[in-house]
């Protein structure tokens, strides 16, 4: 049988250094799934729906699966599934490829079945590059553009085949005819690294050496230079605050560490940034300024590969454009090692008091367990190199301040999306990656109804393809979307909404069991420890639910007036757990000045 296009697109993508796809199939897209089985030398991932393919290829590229994420998916309706994870992808400038069907071209334009403006569809998401092809002979540099794009970009990008070129032979796409009007590429991506000028780095020094009071605040473009990154606050005498993706830049044991920032930060990161008089951003694009120092009261530098993301969040006295690792290096022997030691001591006593806080708030009784005890306990059994991955909602809150990473653990989330529905493909992406570590999805039920449930499915499935069992899938169950509740308190002074967020109460952990995994459902607090240490002493992937308190509050680290008058509007409009919330807020927010003795 003569090899197709087909063959081609699976040879060419091996070639590439591709040896694992997550998709779903169809007639649309048969022709390349049918080459992928007669090559057999890439590992075809049959998630539940496609979805979850392309938020697992996004996971390949942030737990280091190697080479870009590629995820498949057939004409219309599957290419449709795609976009959310795709977006995912994209916003945390993720390199994915998505390899999707169309019909044939002869029916191209003709309303035909299943038919969609895929060109149109991908546009946005995949705005670096999107390729349709319409000769075999185009197949070649259509794969090596997307590919190459998608790793240069950090982000999306798509080929889009008619399944009648799928079928056709392969010898236009292997060796298109050397002749005007065809494009001959090749394999292999060099990414050289960037670094600012000379004067640039000498004038960030300048700023930097002047600083009395430095903040360093850290994102997902730090991760890797967590070394420079400590040495660099070792010798301004800094506090490191760390945005939601960049969590696992440092360790949270390190005493000078203060935590996430925003939103979902911590009362020592809001304090740092309040008093600094000079802020140093290393890979970070956090949204929220209202949580950086206020315009005029300190001095900036940036540090950000993409020149285009400089200056976006705070007004910098100085931007430099290049790698944070290279970058880092260079600037360091431009450094003053600061003598007095105030500041760093300051921030030190900030970080303790902050700790003894949130182990006080996670054991404040609650009806009938805290969800921030479950995050607390965890923290105290996290296996040596877990990976983590955390789902949108009340569990990222808790993820973000209670959860102890150590030096070489990681996780990661849908951090600028802020898509519920990802924590279990970026879970089973994240083992096929490193199927040796162990690994924790952090869901909320809301999460797990939505494509949590089915993708368990998918764990069923592969799990004993993994040297090291450990896949713990932790559910807070609280029948509530229990963080869009408090939005709409602390946003909009307005009284829970039942018919949009009571959820169904339903068995996680037997559904687990009944799949073939473990689990257990915990109803009291006494007994999150144990099941803890039962998840991760089973010897295949385990349901821990835990029955948690929809009314323990998600507090930002800084209660405003007018988020107080909203909750309090809120209350006195006779929001139906009004009680609980009184008791509950009220029981946390002491915390902050009578914590107990730890």
């Amino acid at each position: 049988m003569a090899l197709t296009v087909g063959d081609f697109v699976a040879r060419r993508l091996h070639d590439w250094g591709v040896r694992r796809i997550y998709g779903y199939p169809g007639d649309g897209i048969n022709g390349v799934t049918a080459g992928l089985r007669r090559l057999g030398k890439i590992d075809f991932i049959q998630v539940r729906h496609e979805e979850s393919a392309a938020f697992a290829a996004c996971a390949h590229a942030k737990y280091g699966g190697g080479a870009p994420g590629v995820c498949l998916a057939t004409s219309g309706p599957g290419a449709v599934h795609l976009l959310n994870g795709l977006y995912d992808a994209k916003l945390d400038h993720q390199p994915v490829v998505a390899v999707v069907g169309q019909q044939p071209r002869t029916a191209i334009g003709a309303n035909y079945m299943q038919e969609i403006d895929l060109g149109n569809l991908f546009k946005d998401v995949a705005s670096e590059y999107v390729g349709l092809a319409s000769h075999p002979a185009q197949m070649r540099h259509l794969i090596d553009r997307a590919i190459r794009i998608a790793l240069a970009e950090r982000t999306v990008t798509c080929v889009i085949v008619p399944n009648d070129i799928q079928e056709a032979e392969a010898k236009p796409a292997e060796k298109p005819p050397h002749k005007h009007g065809f494009v001959h590429s090749g394999l292999g991506a060099a990414r050289g690294q960037a670094l600012p000028a000379d004067d640039d780095l000498e004038r960030a020094a300048e700023v930097l050496n002047q600083g009395q009071r430095v903040a360093i605040l850290v994102g997902q473009g730090a991760l890797g230079a967590g070394p420079q990154v400590a040495q660099v606050a070792e010798i301004l005498g800094a506090g490191v605050a760390k945005a939601l993706l960049g969590k696992a830049v440092l360790p949270d044991t390190l005493p000078y560490v203060t935590g996430a920032i925003g939103m979902l930060g911590t009362k020592p990161s809001w304090q740092m940034m309040q008093r600094c008089d000079t802020l140093l951003t290393i890979g970070s694009n956090m949204p929220y300024s209202e949580f950086l120092p206020k315009e005029g009261s300190a001095r900036g530098v940036q540090i950000d590969i993409d020149p285009r993301m400089l200056g976006v969040r705070f007004p910098n006295e100085v931007n430099l454009a290049g790698d944070s690792g290279a970058t880092l290096d260079a600037l360091t022997p431009l450094l003053e090692h600061k003598l007095d030691g105030f500041w760093r001591a300051q921030i030190e006593d900030w970080v303790r008091d902050w700790w003894r806080v949130v182990e006080a708030r996670a054991m404040n009784k609650a009806d009938p367990i805290n969800g921030q005890r479950v995050f607390w306990e965890l923290s105290a059994q996290l296996p040596d190199r877990v990976m983590i991955t955390c789902d949108c909602g009340s569990a990222t809150g808790w993820y973000a301040r209670d959860v102890k990473l150590r030096e070489g653990m990681f996780g990661s989330t849908s951090g600028t999306l802020a898509t519920m529905g990802s924590a279990l493909p970026y879970a089973i992406a994240a083992k096929f990656a490193h199927p040796d570590r162990p690994c924790i999805a952090l869901v909320g039920d809301g999460a797990m109804q939505m494509d949590g449930l089915n993708e368990l499915i998918t764990v069923a499935k592969y799990w004993q393809r993994w040297s090291d069992p450990r896949l713990v899938v932790l559910v807070l169950n609280n029948r509530d979307l229990s963080y869009v509740t408090w939005e709409q308190r602390a946003m909009a002074g307005d009284i829970r909404f039942e018919a949009s967020q009571d959820l169904p109460d339903v068995r996680y952990a037997e559904w687990g069991k009944l799949l073939g995994l473990g689990g257990i459902r915990v109803e009291r607090p006494e007994d999150v420890a144990p099941a803890w240490t039962e998840a991760f002493s089973a010897d295949r992937p385990f349901v821990l639910e835990t029955i948690v308190d929809t009314n323990v509050p998600p507090l930002p680290p800084h209660v405003t007036l007018e988020q107080a008058t909203a909750i309090t509007r809120a209350v006195f409009k006779g929001d139906p757990d009004r009680a609980a919330i009184i008791r509950q807020s009220f029981r946390d927010l002491i915390e902050d000045f009578v914590p107990h003795p730890g």
